[in-house]
């Protein structure tokens, strides 16, 4: 890995240090020094298009190049306001993106969610008319990037990519930083939901720890996994893919196992259910605060009522979060006979409960043994 301490050095004395993105687990190492060092100068982004227009706003006030940081994954989100805000066309807004490469080469062949984004990565860059220089772990180079990158954006007003391969921005030690500020984990909550709920109630599990924590669930109960969507890639979209299935299904319960900062990151998705009928949708939020996956970073989540954003789109809630096991238990009874789309925010810890394996399935045969069971 960069020595994060000479990559801040080199940035700050090219004129560069306001950050703001979403954080990545390849970019861990530089994600978690800016937030440990200059937490009043690095913006967590509800999403990467939200981040490219901060940075955007900063420029605007300051005159100063902003840093954008992102996993590729999340570079659709950020087309638009690079496309049609900041190109050279409309308002010229230099910035460099800093993106984590994930599916170099097809480098996670266990994650297939990653190779195709992985494989045009560059091209996507390249379509867009915005130069890059892919990264390696040489802080000689670094530095003589960071002043090429910084220098082609203040000459032209426009943005300059940084790719980082694995290992170049991630510290190997991604740490687990657990709390006690609830009583339980993800991990019990969504055992709790598992025993609560019908037998062949359908569950759309978000990206990140809640897909493979269900994924290893089932096993460790001995259930088959037929019930299961895993939403492995398309951050924040597993509670529209729930819906979607609540909608053709009307007569099987749907739950959205979904987390804080995939919630926060399309939330817009929430007011569907103002204007559709889903009684048997129901919207769980795994609140911990946190973009557990990639590092622990702070979340919004447990600075806002989900509840009340929830009421207003809609929703029938049960007033409040959820905090303790013998609280979830009473709000899924409360909801079980919902006349429309219901929600609950879970009130959860950080912190990882123990070793998972990665994910290692068929993502055709897991999905085509969902649609069987679906047509039943």
């Amino acid at each position: 890995m960069l020595d994060q301490n000479r990559v801040f050095e080199e940035l700050k004395r090219n004129g560069i240090d306001f950050f703001t993105g979403v954080p990545d687990s390849y970019l861990n190492g530089f994600c978690n020094y800016a937030l440990s060092r200059f937490p009043e100068r690095n913006v967590i982004a509800a999403n990467e298009g939200n981040a490219v227009g901060i940075a955007a706003g900063h420029y605007f006030a300051t005159g100063d190049i902003p840093l954008v940081y992102m996993q590729n994954s999340g570079m659709g989100n950020a087309v638009n306001p690079l496309a049609s805000l900041a190109d050279k066309e409309v308002y010229a807004v230099p910035m460099l993106l800093l993106i984590g490469w994930r599916g170099q080469g097809n480098t996670e062949p266990k994650h297939p969610q990653h190779k195709l984004q992985g494989e045009i990565t560059p091209g996507l860059l390249e379509l867009m008319h915005i130069p890059y220089t892919v990264l390696t772990d040489d802080d000689a180079a670094f530095a003589e990037t960071a002043e090429k990158a910084a220098k082609y954006c203040r000459e032209t007003r426009q943005p300059y990519g940084l790719i980082a391969p694995k290992g170049v921005m991630a510290d190997p030690d991604k740490p687990n930083n657990r709390d006690d500020l609830y009583p339980m984990s993800r991990e019990e909550a969504m055992e709790v939901i598992l025993d609560n709920m019908p037998a062949d109630t359908v569950y759309s599990a978000t990206t990140g720890r809640a897909t493979r924590e269900l994924f290893f669930l089932r096993e460790r109960r001995g259930e088959g996994k037929q019930h299961d969507y895993l939403n492995v890639g398309s951050m924040g979209h597993a509670s529209s893919v729930a819906l979607g299935i609540a909608l053709a299904k009307p007569d099987r319960k749907v739950v959205v196992l979904d987390g804080d900062s995939a919630c926060i990151m399309h939330m817009g998705a929430m007011t569907m259910v103002s204007k559709l009928q889903a009684p048997n949708f129901l919207h769980v939020v795994l609140n911990n605060g946190a973009h557990e996956s990639v590092g622990g970073q702070p979340s919004a989540g447990h600075r806002i009522s989900l509840t009340e954003i929830a009421e207003g789109c809609g929703y029938r809630t049960v007033g409040h979060a959820a905090e303790t096991k013998e609280e979830l238990v009473a709000a899924l009874e409360e909801l079980a006979d919902s006349d429309r789309a219901s929600f609950l925010d879970v009130r959860i810890h950080k912190g990882l409960s123990g070793k998972l394996p990665p994910l290692d399935f068929d993502h055709r045969e897991a999905i085509d043994a969902l649609m069987t069971e679906l047509k039943q």
